[in-house]
């Protein structure tokens, strides 16, 4: 199995940002393409954005569900 994750580049990152999903703002701190995949035979990415909210949790959503706040 390959790496199991990387970092993205994204034009918000360090910005405020809304998970439009569950209607959460905090800053996002990193967007990382995981492999999300249980076995070796068949590998599935995905893009998670990682945000911190005010309370200093993070949570996860797709990168695509991430807006400016």
């Amino acid at each position: 199995m390959s790496e199991v994750y990387e970092y993205v580049p994204h034009r918000l990152l360090r910005k405020r940002v809304r998970d439009i999903a569950s209607g959460a703002e905090g800053e996002l701190m990193a967007v990382i393409n995981e492999n999300v995949s249980s076995s070796a035979v068949g590998e599935h990415w995905v893009e998670l954005a990682y945000v911190r909210l005010s309370s200093g949790r993070e949570i996860t959503t797709a990168v695509y569900n991430i807006e400016s706040a």
